[in-house]
């Protein structure tokens, strides 16, 4: 389940449960979904019902545990807590990540364009250079005008990106996980073992599979914002984390290691990786190597 869906899901358990209240509280368009949440351990959280409540006038905890108790009957979704102050925190379940996994396996993009490392640092570059702020209007017309901010980049010099190590580029540092990712696929078709998501029940439940997932599942959003810079840095959160995640949660077994559901399982989400690294690399007119 991607943030979008649970939006979606959200709304309609709302429809019901102002149908039940009858209640004439217009509902918003969308519901905003936290992906990860600033707070707690849950996959998601959204704090809808705070504006609902308030134009309802009634407490919106009474509100949360009847929308959680409707979330809870959803496929995919483990556990859904309400909290007093009105917000809802989602947990999927097995089923639910492995589902958002396969869905991420699946998005589609342009073909990378071809390798050009100067192309790809002058387009990073370019990307991740820092816009100046434009001044609001003041309410008080007397008030005077704030100067914009200065143009700053927010990424190395373009030839600070040509150097090849993790720890020098942010550049280099996305496009390797990418490389990984694709490699860890082809190591993994050799050695008899393929990506399946939530095979034998594998939830992806480890701190550092649900963070990289979360991350994952927060790109459509990012990429969307029309903030190239915001969607360079989210793609090296996602490299980060996926360089944690595979030292932590290795996609395929060592040594004398036999393959097990969890390496299938993980092997999926390490290409859910890579498509979505890809994807975003080309978007910001950069290759996505293979190799490296």
């Amino acid at each position: 389940m991607t943030p979008a869906q649970l939006s979606r899901t959200v709304l309609h358990a709302l429809h019901g449960l102002v149908d039940d209240t009858g209640s004439r509280v217009s509902l918003p368009e969308r519901a905003v979904i936290e992906s990860p949440p600033r707070h707690g351990h849950a996959d998601y959280a959204t704090g809808v019902l705070l504006r609902l409540a308030r134009a309802a006038g009634t407490a919106p905890g009474p509100l949360a545990r009847r929308l959680a108790a409707r979330l809870e009957r959803q496929p995919g979704i483990g556990r859904v807590e309400a909290a007093s102050a009105g917000f809802v925190t989602v947990t999927l379940n097995a089923t639910g990540r492995a589902a958002l996994v396969r869905e991420l396996c699946s998005l589609e993009h342009q073909p990378s364009p071809t390798d050009d490392p100067a192309r790809d640092a002058a387009n990073w570059t370019a990307a991740t250079a820092r816009r100046p702020a434009v001044a609001r209007a003041s309410a008080q017309p007397s008030a005077p005008a704030r100067a914009p901010a200065p143009a700053l980049a927010q990424s190395p010099a373009p030839a600070q990106l040509l150097v090849r190590t993790e720890e020098s580029s942010p550049l280099f540092r996305v496009q390797y996980a990418h490389a990984r990712a694709r490699a860890l696929l082809r190591n993994g078709a050799a050695l008899g073992v393929e990506p399946a998501p939530g095979a034998g029940g594998y939830a992806c439940a480890e701190p550092a599979e649900r963070a990289l997932l979360a991350l994952l599942a927060d790109h459509a959003r990012v990429a969307a914002a029309g903030r190239p810079d915001r969607h360079a840095r989210h793609l090296d959160d996602i490299a980060r984390a996926f360089r944690h995640c595979h030292d932590a949660c290795p996609p395929l077994p060592h040594g004398p290691e036999k393959p097990e559901a969890a390496h299938r399982a993980r092997l999926a989400l390490a290409e859910a990786t890579g498509t979505v690294l890809a994807g975003g690399l080309t978007q910001l007119g950069v290759t996505a190597p293979a190799h490296l």
